[in-house]
């Protein structure tokens, strides 16, 4: 799909799924989302982006490989784990940080660590499998 309304208006379709997806990452504790959602919706905005331009310029924009975002989620999601053991709690319980800015609380929690680990796998393996279909085939992976 090569086309110039396409190619024109893909940024920002790009922009608007990225800016979605971590606000229903975000949320994904107290209402429907998460992670998972959120690292889907965020790899098709890659995917989109794929297809507009082509998988090279997808991959340098992400500047990163997509893969070493989903080893960062891994790596991520189990330190949040291993952070209650070293508080004396079973494995995977929930510890909550409380930070007092100006009149408002803003509640902090392993959950929350666990789901944007979550979404940096989901993101990273989506975007790595969308842009590997997506290029050509002399186009380096």
């Amino acid at each position: 799909m090569n086309t110039i309304i396409f190619r024109t208006i893909a940024p920002l379709i790009v922009a608007t799924m990225l800016v979605f997806s971590i606000y229903v990452c975000l949320r994904g504790h107290n209402e429907p989302g998460g992670g998972f959602i959120g690292g889907l919706i965020g790899a098709s905005a890659i995917a989109v982006l794929g297809m507009a331009t082509s998988a090279t310029h997808a991959r340098k924009a992400l500047y990163f490989d997509p893969l070493s975002f989903a080893g960062f989620g891994v790596l991520l999601a189990g330190l949040t784990g291993l952070i209650s053991i070293f508080n004396d709690n079973p494995f995977m319980t929930s510890i909550w940080l409380y930070l007092e800015l100006g009149e408002s609380t803003v509640p902090l929690s392993t959950p929350l660590v666990f789901d944007i680990g979550v979404y940096l796998v989901v993101f990273g393996t989506i975007s790595s499998i969308a842009l590997g279909l997506e290029s050509d085939e002399g186009e380096e992976p």
